[in-house]
């Protein structure tokens, strides 16, 4: 399609790359197979001989202080080698010749961590080079029509020379080089604008801080910094940041499809304990050694295949291709009628004259100058503007959007989230601020206010010590949070915002994390996750026994249990009076909008290994906490908004339904005709019932990631909304692949969901995501305006040629005048409507939505009246426009014909204010907001006075009078009165 098709889009993904890349994906699915039978195969082999392996150490490494160099790490993560591992020592061998400790991690002075970087290198990708602006210049020239008048420019210099000397007959060439010219080093121009904007946003999507230990100090750092030795914290939905081995860590699953596009996920432990870089935790957590890092690692070597930036192409811009090849086919029919038409007026003449057979010079000028004509005819018919306008208003809201705190992934996510229809959110982050603290507790029957520190300190006097220490044995035992001393010495809690909240709850009971910690061994731990809605750990008691801790949603637990701890402390079991009681207090909680968790434990007798699972019952329950997530301030608002908007927003949330209600109200998203529903409810519904259900639907509770996904799957494709998805944990991916637009939270989110994701949220608000609906719709109106303002160009421009050609013989717009309109109308005019800013008018008319159709009735009716005024002015200049200026003499058509294209220019100078609004009457409302589009008129304008005025030799005008001026603005204007007339026809 097109005539560039270097230049339809930069962007576009590489293929051939992208199957290099699945090629390599292959080999290392081989390789690792291989490598594993092999060295499984060797260790059998060696297990009576120890052999000693001939490793000799690097002199330079050596005295840089360490044992081992990078290739050697390297071959063993790489190649899975068990074998080579054991003899530098395992993972502690390893770690002493990297000189760092398994439990401090790396010291910090700077000039060891230089020394360290010098040896083993940094943890970045090579990334490929900037390409520079001459690229993009020829690139832009290799454009069809352009290379034909580029030819023509040339002959007609050869011609022009020969038959009238230099400099006069070089005129009309050097005219057309300079339009030619023109036109390619504005389109480099924005072209390269652009690919340093993509490349800012491929730096910004690059920021990922990861959890170190250094110094013994646990703390954030950005991923490029990561050195070989570094102690690196893993947990569920984190990337794996380096090659590295495995050090300590509890049910680990890492899902390497990204390497190997093997989906099984694996299991890593000490017996299988290599990490590569690029691969996704699916479960567990677990400490890491980094041993390689950068270019070396696995991914950096398949990073190196696939270092090319770009998507595929939007829907909208698949579908203005479509439209500019059908007007270019348009085109070219009329400019090979045109030219025929004209040829045979002078081969007729010719005949006339009795000529035919002697043609002179000027005969072969005009020729040229007709055929000139013809190929400019399919320059202006072809809107190759229209993908232009498409990058460059996704480019502007994109950059825009950043300052917005929105970090858009892939371009085609900002049109299409402007004709969404529905937005599927996750509460907890989105909608709350997720940041939790514990203001309710019922332990041992005893409910009470916990929010402040005295309240707590009457609550601990008030429950019996075997309680108080089994409470804080549960907490600080099961948990994925962690409390650290920083460097200040002040107490740091780690985690995420449920553990954190839980585990201040304890230090404010007067608990001792580390003290508690160290008094029994963590056999077993079974992280939380989102099907299961609960999490456990096993621990071994100093007398020797065995326990098990769990906590989670209450219910849930609650349903496990069959005993309690009454209010001195007692286990007695749990009767029915006991069990209504506690849930009646879940419920109370629930309606007050707290989470409720519930916290149980189990003694073991007879022994436990960390094979087993995890005991599912006969739990005695210690107590209930209710967690307070605040709602976000503004998220009532932006719900409004988006209703006005006629966007419905549906919460799918994990926690209680009571909770559930309670948020969605306070948020204004559960109204009273509404309905609230529980996951596992809404799973047993049947087909019909659901088609029922979804359309009311406002609230699911306690949903699993695949009720989430189905809900979705349902509103796209039965009934045909455009969905958008938010969602920050790992379990959210499935949703956020299937909906049409996937948000990920760029601080709670983990880099699983933001991978899935095609809009990251940087500061996690709710009120952004409106804010992107704001954007997308902002861009789709932007581009119509556009299309409208250029399909009208193009219809008077190819008419009127064409329509002149056939009945005077003449074009009244020569080559260069039509390149220059083209100028205006493409380039100079995408960029003063592709980059208007939205106003809060968008979000009061209902979605475009699925169906939508792109150029609409209103825009149809605004280009045919427009072009109809314009179409009726020029012939009405060429009848009687000699007649009405008083002109005579040998110029008079000179003058006629600059007069003709200088009205013309002015009646698509006022246009493009007329077309800044589609219904509206008033076009000005905030122009001067708008510096680009008003410097694009300002100089549009001028540049025109010096071509009339000034380059009459080769844009074939001539200068006129203040009268004449005045008469063709005057016509322009005309335009803008008449344009606000057609808007009043219904459409």
């Amino acid at each position: 399609a097109g005539k560039n098709p270097k230049r339809r889009f930069r962007f576009t993904a590489n293929l051939s790359k992208r199957f290099e890349a699945a090629a390599m994906k292959r080999s290392n699915h081989e390789k690792l197979r291989v490598a594993v039978l092999v060295s499984k195969a060797a260790l059998q082999f060696i297990h009576g001989i120890s052999l000693h392996s001939e490793y000799t150490v690097p002199s330079e490494v050596k005295s840089a202080g360490f044992q081992i160099c990078a290739d050697e790490l390297g071959s063993i993560v790489e190649g899975h080698d068990v074998k080579k591992l054991k003899t530098h020592g395992g993972v502690t061998g390893i770690a002493e010749k990297l000189s760092t400790s398994p439990t401090d991690g790396l010291a910090t002075s700077e000039d060891r961590l230089k020394c360290r970087e010098n040896i083993y290198g940094v943890n970045k990708f090579t990334e490929s080079p900037l390409r520079s602006f001459w690229v993009f210049v020829w690139e832009a020239l290799q454009d069809m029509t352009l290379m034909i008048l580029a030819v023509c420019a040339f002959v007609s210099l050869v011609v022009g020379i020969a038959t009238e000397g230099w400099p006069k007959g070089a005129h009309d060439g050097l005219g057309i080089v300079a339009s030619i010219l023109l036109v390619v080093f504005v389109t480099a121009t924005s072209d390269y604008r652009q690919c340093l904007q993509f490349k800012d946003l491929d730096t910004e999507k690059k920021k990922i801080t990861i959890q170190v230990t250094r110094d013994g100090f646990r703390q954030r750092i950005s991923i490029y910094e990561l050195l070989p030795g570094d102690l690196v914290h893993l947990a569920i939905g984190d990337q794996v940041p380096a090659d590295g081995l495995f050090v300590s860590g509890f049910s680990l699953l890492i899902n390497e499809s990204s390497l190997t596009g093997e989906s099984e996920p694996v299991s890593v432990n000490a017996d299988n304990p290599f990490l590569l870089s690029g691969t996704k935790v699916q479960d567990g957590s677990c400490k890491m050694l980094v041993t390689t890092v950068g270019m070396r690692t696995q991914w950096g070597k398949l990073m190196a295949t696939l270092s090319e930036g770009g998507d595929d192409e939007t829907p909208l811009q698949v579908k203005l291709n479509g439209v500019a090849t059908i007007i270019g086919k348009i085109g070219l029919f009329f400019a090979v009628i045109t030219f025929a038409v004209l040829a045979q007026t002078l081969v007729r003449q010719k005949y006339g004259e009795g000529l035919l057979l002697s043609w002179s010079a000027d005969d072969a000028m005009k020729l040229l100058e007709y055929f000139a004509i013809a190929v400019t005819i399919v320059v202006v018919a072809v809107p190759e503007g229209l993908p232009l306008a498409v990058t460059l208003s996704l480019a502007f809201a994109m950059k825009k959007m950043m300052n917005d705190k929105a970090l858009v992934r892939h371009l085609a996510a900002c049109e299409t989230m402007g004709s969404s229809t529905t937005i599927c959110s996750d509460k907890t982050g989105t909608l709350t601020t997720n940041h939790m603290t514990v203001v309710k507790a019922c332990i041992c029957g005893n409910i009470k206010e916990v929010g402040s520190q005295e309240e707590v300190k009457s609550l601990s006097r008030q429950i019996p010590d075997v309680a108080t220490k089994m409470l804080l044995q549960s907490i600080f035992n099961n948990t994925g949070g962690e409390v650290v001393t920083n460097q200040d010495g002040k107490l740091n809690i780690l985690g995420t915002p449920t553990e954190t909240a839980l585990l201040e709850f304890g230090l404010s009971l007067g608990g001792d994390f580390q003290g508690v910690r160290q008094e029994t061994k963590l056999v077993k731990v079974e992280p939380f996750n989102s099907t299961e809605k609960r999490m456990g750990v096993v621990i071994q008691l100093p007398a020797g026994g065995f326990r098990a801790h769990t906590k989670g949603a209450s219910e849930i637990i609650l349903a496990a249990c069959s005993k309690v701890l009454d209010s001195a402390g007692n286990v007695v079991p749990l009767d029915e009076a006991t069990a209504a009681h506690l849930t009646s207090t879940i419920e109370s909680f629930a309606n007050e909008s707290l989470r409720t968790l519930c916290l149980a434990y189990l003694d073991i007798d007879n022994g436990f290994s960390a094979d087993e699972h995890i005991p599912s019952s006969g739990y005695t329950c210690i107590g209930i906490v209710g967690i307070k997530d605040p709602v976000r301030p503004g998220v009532k608002e932006s719900v409004a908004i988006c209703r006005s908007a006629g966007i419905t927003v549906r919460m799918v949330t994990g926690d209680n339904i009571n909770t559930a209600k309670a948020i969605a109200r306070e948020c204004g998203i559960l109204t009273d005709d509404g309905l609230a529903i529980e996951g596992p409810d809404f799973r047993n519904k049947s087909l019909e019932e659901m088609m029922d259900l979804i359309p009311k639907l406002q609230v699911m509770a306690r949903s699993s990631p695949l009720d989430k996904h189905t809900l979705v799957k349902h509103l796209r494709t039965t009934l045909n909304e455009v969905v958008a998805v938010t969602g920050d944990g790992t379990n959210d991916a499935p949703a956020l692949h299937e909906a049409d637009i996937g948000l990920a939270m760029g601080i709670a989110g983990t880099e699983v969901a933001k991978e899935s994701a095609d809009v990251i949220i940087l500061d996690d608000n709710f009120s952004t995501i409106v804010t992107v609906a704001k954007w997308g719709r902002s861009v789709y109106i932007n581009i119509q305006k556009f299309v409208q303002f250029q399909l009208t160009v193009n219809v008077v421009a190819l008419i009127v040629n064409f329509s002149s050609a056939c009945f005077t013989g003449q074009a009244p717009l020569t080559a260069v005048q039509l390149l220059w309109v083209n100028m205006i109308m493409d380039t100079l005019g995408a960029l003063a409507l592709a980059t208007e800013p939205p106003n809060d008018e968008l979000m009061k008319r209902s979605p475009v939505g699925r169906t939508g159709n792109f150029i609409t009735n209103v825009m149809w009716r605004n280009i045919f009246g427009q072009a109809l005024y314009q179409f009726i002015i020029i012939w009405y200049l060429q009848a009687e426009g000699k007649h009405l200026f008083q002109l005579e003499g040998p110029n008079s058509d000179l003058t006629l014909n600059t007069l003709i294209f200088n009205s013309f220019v002015f009646r698509q100078v006022f246009n493009e204010i007329s077309s800044r609004e589609m219904d509206k009457i008033n076009v000005f409302r905030g122009i001067l907001e708008n510096y680009v589009f008003v410097a694009v008129i300002f100089c549009t304008v001028i540049f025109q006075i010096i071509i009339v005025q000034f380059l009459g030799d080769f844009a074939n005008t001539t200068p006129l009078t203040l009268s004449q001026w005045f008469s063709c603005v005057l016509f322009g204007f005309l335009g803008m009165p008449i344009a606000a007339a057609i808007k009043m026809i219904p459409a």
